[in-house]
């Protein structure tokens, strides 16, 4: 290893090669692509955020779109073939019957295999503006006869297509980490960079203040300051709300970790040259101590979103998040809170298998990358 921080590769007769230096970020790529289960993982997550991107496209219906006679109707197998009318290939589910309970003249829906509905790959449905600029009608996969709706994870108390509302929440639900890990990330680098720079007074005030948010019980703490928004915010208001909220508790864990890098770094040799350089504070903390540690800031906070994910998750299922007509997993698992959900309704549920999928592969990507970015390793 150079002290530019590159690694120099022998040849094979033993003599080293300018030709086979490699850089840090490199090394740290190769180290990353040895952890396979991150890789596979990092892909997982790849299709979660194009989901995100595009999932007016990806969802065959509007997240508030209403069937008003397909009330909780149970989830339709894909089949490829169908044999009701001849040997066809394709995709096919069965149609849906109604049927009432004599006794409580409860309306119930069920599948019925003598009908059939066939489903198509970029259908046309329902009007949309692609990021909100480009307007289209075209679907990724729907239903190809409009009047005969196909619910592949079944439909809510309101006819509400499960499909769509996930692949519609998947956008608030990854965002929210995102943005609420970059907001902490500012104020985490710069108090805790504080911190362990200048020291003294500075460092006790900022290590007390650390000490005391984190003493505070998270849950508690969350479900106060969630329950202090005005009822009259719009649903757009309330997610920066609850960014900021999230943000205002999740900087602590970074600011130690980059308080003990500058402990250690302050007093290395290419910090004191560029004192007696004259180079500012601010220029020698940006320029020469963050970047000898960039990677390991990068895996901290990859591993920081999943914590965000469920904090937004709990406080929307507890009522005290996201609102409708907003659409999250966490909104999407606080309308399965009754004894119905459970019992008639279990495919209601289904918003928390993608919660565990996307907080388990950013758990694995956060260790690959914390792994990676070790030089001992």
């Amino acid at each position: 290893m150079t002290a530019t921080g590159t690694a120099v590769l022998d040849t094979p007769g033993g003599n080293q090669s300018e030709a086979g230096t490699v850089g840090h970020w490199k090394l740290v790529w190769r180290r990353f692509r040895r952890h396979k289960l991150a890789m596979v993982s990092g892909g997982v997550l790849l299709v979660i955020y194009l989901v995100a991107v595009f999932a007016e496209f990806i969802a065959p219906y509007g997240a508030s779109t209403r069937f008003g006679d397909h009330q909780y109707a149970p989830p339709q197998i894909i089949r490829p073939i169908d044999t009701t009318d001849g040997f066809d290939l394709g995709m096919f589910a069965d149609g849906y019957q109604v049927e009432v309970n004599e006794e409580s003249q409860r309306r119930t829906m069920s599948t019925d295999p003598s009908q059939t509905r066939e489903l198509g790959f970029f259908v046309q449905g329902e009007e949309y503006e692609l990021f909100g600029l480009i307007p289209m009608d075209r679907h990724l996969i729907g239903p190809k006869d409009p009047e005969q709706p196909v619910f592949v994870l079944g439909t809510d108390r309101l006819g509400r297509d499960m499909l769509s509302r996930i692949v519609h929440g998947t956008r608030i639900s990854m965002s929210i980490g995102l943005v609420g890990v970059a907001a902490s990330m500012v104020l985490g680098i710069i108090i805790g960079g504080a911190s362990g720079y200048f020291g003294g007074a500075v460092d006790t005030a900022a290590q007390r203040v650390i000490e005391f948010i984190m003493s505070i019980p998270t849950l508690p703490l969350w479900m106060t300051l969630a329950a202090a928004l005005p009822q009259d915010w719009g649903p757009l208001m309330k997610y920066f709300a609850i960014t900021v909220i999230l943000s205002m508790i999740g900087w602590t864990e970074l600011a130690r970790v980059v308080r003990g890098r500058f402990l250690a770094l302050r007093e290395e040799d290419f910090v004191e040259a560029a004192r007696l350089d004259n180079c500012g504070t601010f220029r020698i903390m940006h320029k020469y101590m963050l970047p000898s540690f960039t990677s390991h800031i990068i895996a901290a906070l990859t591993l920081a979103i999943p914590a965000m994910i469920l904090a937004e998750t709990a406080l929307s299922f507890l009522g005290l998040g996201l609102q409708p007509p907003a659409v999250s997993w966490g909104v999407l698992l606080n309308e399965a809170q009754n004894v119905r959900s459970l019992v008639a309704a279990p495919w209601l549920l289904i918003p928390g298998i993608p919660v565990v999928i996307a907080v388990l592969a950013l758990n694995f990507v956060g260790d690959g990358l914390r792994d990676a970015a070790d030089p001992y390793n």
